[in-house]
């Protein structure tokens, strides 16, 4: 950090955590250069449409839309106390041409809502990307480890084997979902509010026009499509000075369920961590604890863990602000909504590019995997060794009975005396048992069922057509985003 930060706040999301790519999304430069993108977009359409505005003052408009003085920004803004009238008179100072036509017949929200939906696309289209390649390093795992046999749980107790290759897969297509839900909304859900006037009735516009209905319908869809929108099927035909505030909140539950996803896969392999099954890609310099040396803790997942849980609790947020919108519009949302929207999409990114990096290293330790299924194994084979007793002819009760009998003995010998599990050698004394072959009953590729086909097919269905479309995602480097 440069000194000239060490003496103010500076969010720990811009300076740990977010990437530079989601930072410049939300960036003042950003911002404020589509403002004025959209102060030219409104521009030509009324020149379109007849308005007294000149080539000139077009040109000058263009010539100036990304070198914003923000230093005489401030200065108005510390006059007028209204950001948008700042940077208004701004833009008018650099492009003098064009001062008398900039904002014409358009509202504060003109430019506030409908960068502030382009910022919303341009996030979700990132953490979708992202959200692509945490799929695609967890498919590699997947594959790697498609039939190494593990010790299931539920309940976080033993439980019938699986796979290390299947459990990837399955953290993989939790994501999987949640992505389908951010192409939903980046297909179904984004739209630009227009020109729509003070309170979403185009009274100003109508006035501009002398009262030519179609020429204000033409205004409105001639702006979003000079932003790069469907104005058929990416525009809002009806709101109030804002667009609707209830987006915000499909947007927010939207990042929340991925926020949900990445904690409870950290939540696993910090899990695994303890048996020693798993572990983060440590560098060999990287310290674990100040105090012991020896640690290794999984304080990526932790920190990724962290940061999903801020994100999900955000959708309360934006709920109330959706439920508190009175009437047309209320300014409460306003210093709210500077806050929620750009830090949910900030710690999301980061959280994703952690996870990623987790899983793209994750360290699988086979041996501890093997080791610990095979400590529980022995109990949970018995139904196949007395079904196997059964079939040479042996009672089933009488089977049954010893079996118990053994079961409980080793069981309390690992549990009370700290033991090692004996189970099976407790059953090659067992009379009832002479002619079962113990040590292929023991075989824990016997118990995992179709984990690996399952995983497998999962590759193919799944990921392999995220793959083909995010396949520019999937390269060293993702797209550069543009303004």
């Amino acid at each position: 950090m440069s000194h000239e930060h060490t003496d103010s706040y500076v969010s720990p999301l811009a300076t740990r955590n977010a990437s530079p790519q989601m930072q410049c999304i939300w960036s003042a430069q950003r911002k404020h250069a589509t403002w004025r993108r959209l102060w030219l977009a409104l521009a030509e359409a009324e020149k379109d449409l007849g308005l007294p505005i000149t080539d000139e003052q077009i040109s000058d408009l263009k010539t100036h839309l990304d070198d914003i003085d923000f230093d005489k920004a401030a200065e108005y803004e510390r006059q007028f106390r209204h950001d948008v009238m700042a940077h208004i008179h701004t833009f008018g100072d650099a492009a003098p041409k064009a001062r008398a036509i900039i904002h014409l017949g358009a509202t504060s929200q003109f430019v506030n809502c409908n960068t502030e939906i382009i910022q919303i696309r341009d996030s979700l289209r990132l953490t979708a990307g992202k959200c692509a390649r945490v799929i695609d390093a967890l498919a590699e795992k997947a594959v790697s480890y498609r039939a190494l046999p593990t010790l299931g749980f539920t309940h976080y107790q033993p439980a019938q084997p699986t796979t290390v290759g299947k459990r990837a897969a399955m953290w993989a297509a939790d994501l999987a979902i949640v992505l389908e839900d951010i192409e939903y909304l980046l297909t179904n859900g984004i739209r630009l509010r227009g020109a729509k006037g003070a309170t979403g009735t185009q009274a100003s516009y109508l006035d501009l026009f002398d009262n030519d209905e179609d020429k204000v319908e033409q205004l409105d869809r001639l702006v979003v499509e000079r932003m790069g929108f469907d104005p058929d099927t990416q525009r809002l035909l009806i709101t109030g000075q804002t667009y609707p505030r209830v987006f915000d909140a499909r947007v927010l539950n939207v990042l929340a369920t991925v926020a949900a996803v990445i904690h409870r896969i950290c939540n696993d392999i910090r899990l695994l961590s303890n048996r020693k099954e798993v572990e983060e890609p440590f560098e060999s310099s990287q310290i674990g604890s100040s105090a012991m040396p020896y640690k290794r803790n999984p304080m990526r997942c932790e920190r990724a863990t962290g940061l999903s849980r801020f994100v999900m609790s955000l959708p309360p947020n934006a709920l109330n602000t959706t439920a508190t919108q009175w009437l047309e519009r209320t300014l409460d949302d306003s210093s709210n909504r500077r806050i929620v929207l750009p830090e949910a999409f900030l710690a999301l990114d980061g959280a994703l590019d952690i996870m990623h990096n987790v899983s793209a290293g994750l360290i699988v330790n086979e041996k501890m995997v093997e080791a610990n299924l095979l400590a529980e194994l022995p109990f949970m084979a018995t139904e196949n060794i007395l079904m196997e007793a059964v079939r040479q002819g042996a009672d089933r009760q009488q089977v049954h009975e010893a079996i118990r009998r053994h079961s409980h003995e080793a069981g309390r010998a690992v549990k009370q005396e700290g033991k090692a599990n004996d189970l099976i050698d407790r059953l090659r004394g067992e009379p009832l048992l002479a002619g079962v072959d113990l040590d292929r009953v023991m075989e824990p590729a016997r118990y995992i069922g179709l984990a690996a086909r399952q995983a497998d097919r999962f590759i193919v269905d799944t990921v392999d057509p995220i793959r083909k479309q995010y396949a520019s995602w999937l390269s060293d480097e993702a797209p550069t985003l543009k303004v």
